[in-house]
């Protein structure tokens, strides 16, 4: 399976209009994403509570969108982004329990209608996921999340990404195109379509392919985590900065300096063994490099859309397209 990247709309909830809107937009997507009536009500449904939520408790907020790849089509993602004062979410699943004087059924009901749910809160905000798919389609075992953003919500990225998933392999690409706009992004696609062509070929042969198809662009960094057999197999041209976590520790994965599409000195590659609660987290320069996990205890157990959320939402530097990867590595180690 080839997952290709796509970016993320986010909906800013700052007033009660932008509830209607993004209620309007979800549902959009939805029946772009072939689901029938009743099951983008669903998502319509969903989107009006987060928003909701996100007016009445953080007063303001964002919400965040992507269709995302399923078994037999495409499901959608809706992410509430806030920074409020946080709650518990074990009080607030239970129906009955408000902290707004209403009925006290907004998240319980939340989790009834997603196939999916998950949060994330504390003093710093609260993330709040919901996944749906049409009755027809199902989730991919493969649990990763991605954020992808560009600069001033330019219609071109250029930031790419890439998936591929055979069996318990899995080959991750993030590309930082120089600069951004049109130009990067046509850097990144080329490198892209290039690994695509063969996913699965050592780290340092898909880089050096990526070089030649990036030839005559902008050129920019990039980074291939190749998991396979208790492994992955890491290598890295320019700023793209790599890691695998675990709630106790992180390592960083080492790339050299360069620019793919247009000189570096080698390409290497470097093995580091992992663990069925390994997360592997890939990420451009538009994102802070400064950031511990260990400062947002239990996150690590939380729903990897939901860690690349908070990355972005903490450590955007917002001045450059970011791109923020995260895979759960448990369901396809050997």
């Amino acid at each position: 399976m080839n997952i290709q990247g796509s970016m993320t709309t986010v909906l800013p909830i700052e007033d009660e209009s932008q509830v209607g809107h993004a209620r309007r937009v979800a549902q959009f997507l939805a029946v772009e994403c072939d689901f029938d009536e009743t099951d983008a009500g669903r998502v319509a449904l969903v989107a009006t509570e987060l928003a909701t939520n996100l007016l009445k408790h953080a007063h303001h907020g964002a919400l965040h969108l992507r269709a995302i790849p399923a078994q037999g089509g495409h499901g959608l993602e809706l992410i509430a982004i806030d920074r409020g004062p946080g709650f518990n979410p074990t009080e607030c699943l239970t129906d009955g329990f408000s902290t707004g004087g209403t009925q006290g059924t907004g998240l319980g009901a939340l989790k009834r209608q997603a196939q999916l749910f998950d949060v994330y809160s504390d003093s710093r905000g609260s993330v709040v996921l919901a996944q749906l798919y049409p009755r027809h389609v199902s989730a991919l075992p493969l649990r990763f999340g991605v954020s992808q953003h560009s600069l001033k919500n330019d219609a071109a990225c250029g930031d790419v990404w890439h998936l591929a998933v055979d069996g318990s392999r899995l080959s991750a690409l993030v590309i930082d195109g120089i600069g951004h706009g049109e130009d990067a992004e046509a850097a990144g696609l080329a490198g892209a379509a290039a690994f695509a062509e063969a996913p699965f070929a050592d780290p340092t042969s898909s880089m050096l392919d990526m070089h030649q198809a990036m030839n005559g662009t902008r050129g920019g960094a990039a980074a291939i985590a190749l998991h396979d057999a208790g492994k992955v197999r890491f290598a890295g041209i320019g700023n793209i900065g790599a890691c695998l976590l675990t709630a106790e520790k992180s390592r960083g994965m080492a790339s050299h300096p360069g620019i793919v599409g247009s000189q570096f000195r080698k390409v290497v590659a470097f093995d580091y063994p992992v663990e069925s609660r390994h997360l592997l987290v890939m990420y451009s320069d538009g994102l802070q490099s400064r950031w511990d996990l260990r400062d947002y205890p239990g996150l690590t157990h939380r729903h990897p859309a939901i860690i690349a959320a908070l990355l972005h939402r903490d450590f955007c530097r917002g001045r450059d397209d970011v791109t923020v990867m995260v895979i759960a590595l448990e369901a396809i180690v050997d």
